[in-house]
């Protein structure tokens, strides 16, 4: 039987779906595909990769892609982890669940660089809680 497959999205693809995809894999690889798109292709964050690699998980491998890669492709689940995915990103028809998190940006945040990377650990932290809850329930 084919695992159900997972694509989270978000504006950029640069940081929180990337985190969310990595947490997947690594948590509940065997029993889930993970995917990440966003409504435009940029670049992994390198604060991303960093605090990724500070619980253990390389997304250094990871590369950022348009959702339009994804068009006409199934998945059983989507998860948008901004709010502007919702506005930005298409439908995809035939998924079984879709799922809104509304994360906060993490390369939006302002101050100090230990500032800036605290949020990002903030959110790498809100990220593992919800990929957690998901295989829970979803397993």
């Amino acid at each position: 039987m084919a695992k159900p497959r997972v694509l989270f999205l978000c504006t950029a693809n640069s940081c929180r779906s990337q985190m969310a995809e990595g947490f997947l894999r690594h948590l509940a690889g065997d029993r889930f595909e993970a995917a990440s798109a966003g409504a435009q292709a940029t670049q992994v964050n390198p604060d991303a990769i960093r605090v990724m690699k500070e619980v253990g998980i390389d997304i250094s491998g990871h590369r950022s892609k348009d959702v339009s890669e994804f068009q006409g492709q199934r998945f059983t689940y989507v998860v948008r982890v901004c709010d502007r995915a919702k506005e930005t990103c298409p439908i995809f028809l035939g998924a079984f669940r879709y799922f809104d998190w509304g994360l906060d940006d993490p390369a939006a945040a302002e101050g100090t660089e230990a500032e800036q990377l605290a949020v990002f650990r903030r959110v790498r932290d809100e990220t593992e809680a919800r990929v957690r809850e998901f295989i829970a329930k979803e397993s």
